[in-house]
């Protein structure tokens, strides 16, 4: 049973939608379970302007993509950079275990993005 801030997340998602140039966007996959997250950023110096999200997959990948669209707003480089496994865990309200694999999914798309 996903928690209720998941389902809030994936009903009503939040940052939806991929942003124009000069944004930034990766796109990164979980080969095992077929889950997608493209993730676009628009930096304004060190520091995230706008943020958007496209996902194609389960229930937790879409919810997890609109929570950390959420969490990365008008922060700095560093600030999303650290974001880690439990950070994204936490703002769903807890994952369940066969869901956990897209808070992984989530560190690969930030990881692309400041690479």
């Amino acid at each position: 049973m996903h928690s209720p801030r998941l389902l809030d997340h994936f009903e009503n998602p939040r940052n939806t939608g991929e942003l124009p140039l000069p944004a930034q966007t990766v796109e990164v996959s979980n080969p095992v379970c077929g889950d997608i997250l493209r993730l676009s950023v628009l930096w304004d110096g060190d520091r995230v302007k706008a943020v958007g999200y496209r996902a194609r997959g389960c229930t937790a990948c879409v919810a997890a993509g609109s929570a950390l669209t959420e969490m990365m707003e008008d922060q700095t480089r560093a600030q999303v950079r650290a974001i880690n496994r439990e950070a994204i865990d936490e703002s769903l309200g807890g994952l369940i275990p066969e869901s956990k694999h897209v808070a992984v999914l989530c560190l690969d798309a930030i990881r692309a993005l400041i690479r």
